[in-house]
């Protein structure tokens, strides 16, 4: 009976085995199985998508153990459980690509617009040179013209002209090198500089009234403004800065004034380029402080 009853377990066993042998080699599991380890013996696709493997290793292993009439529905799920690791790698590697090609364009971007803005320091460093040349040529002009009245107003007539056109020339070429400056500090800082006009007194850059959060502290908008601004005086301006701050008294200006100066000090400005003054009037919606940068 005992020898009966081993022959019996012996055979159940064989056939378990048997059962289980011929499902893992099901071709559609060995086809699985490739498709995992090609993902696997990928040296790019290698740290990608652990989770979504580890789920489709587990899957095909589920397909072993089922039984004949859930075999379909295991391999289905097990497919599947490929299918979205395959896909998670794809996707991840896409990302990294477009980010390596986010960060070449931002750096080309970057680049042309330094080559520019030298371009155009250089053409204005130019026309510098040839308008001192003319405003000498036009001084020994007139001095040679004070012996005849008609000569020399003549002369002046038309050295006039021309030094204003000079004049223009130099202005745009200046303006076009600010333009420059200012495109190329705020991809550098990632965020818009404050707005700007061009008066006699240099450029004014003019902080809206939200650019203080409280009596002295700057939003989190005026620090972003700060910080291109900060990149456009060290790009394209080297001369001296005044800061013009309005507050409901003389106190709380000076103390709006300080706290946007040493905002752009921190951001890399010499401390030394700087003047705080206290602007006249109480602060507005559409100012709040001024930053004029002589010409």
């Amino acid at each position: 009976m005992k020898l009966r009853n081993r022959v019996l377990l012996l055979a159940l066993l064989a056939a378990t085995a048997g059962t289980a042998f011929a499902k893992e080699d099901l071709p559609q599991v060995v086809a699985l199985r490739q498709r995992l380890a090609a993902l696997q013996a990928d040296p790019q696709s290698s740290d990608i998508a652990r989770y979504e493997r580890l789920q489709a290793e587990q899957a095909i292993n589920a397909v072993a153990e089922a039984k004949r009439k859930e075999q379909d529905q295991a391999l289905y799920i097990a497919d599947r459980r490929v299918e979205i690791a395959e896909i998670s790698v794809r996707t991840t590697q896409a990302r990294r690509d477009l980010d390596r090609l986010d960060g070449t364009r931002n750096e080309l971007l970057i680049e042309a617009s330094r080559r520019d803005a030298a371009r155009a320091r250089q053409e204005a460093e130019q026309l510098r040179v040839q308008a001192q040349i003319q405003a000498e040529e036009s001084d020994r002009l007139r001095q040679a013209a004070e012996q005849e009245t008609l000569a020399r107003q003549d002369a002046e007539a038309a050295l006039t002209s021309v030094a204003g056109k000079q004049t223009a020339k130099l202005n745009a070429a200046q303006q076009k090198a600010a333009q420059l400056a200012r495109e190329e500090a705020e991809l550098m800082s990632g965020t818009k500089l404050p707005a700007s006009r061009f008066e006699g007194r240099g450029e004014v850059f003019t902080l809206a009234g939200d650019a203080y959060s409280g009596k002295a502290d700057l939003s989190g908008n005026a620090q972003g403004q700060a910080k291109a601004l900060a990149e456009y005086l060290n790009i394209g301006k080297k001369g001296r800065v005044t800061i013009q701050a309005y507050g409901a008294d003389a106190a709380t200006a000076k103390a709006r004034g300080e706290a946007l100066r040493d905002a752009l000090v921190a951001a890399g400005v010499s401390a030394s380029r700087f003047q705080v003054s206290t602007g006249k009037g109480a602060p507005t919606k559409a100012r709040a402080a001024e930053v004029v940068v002589a010409p």
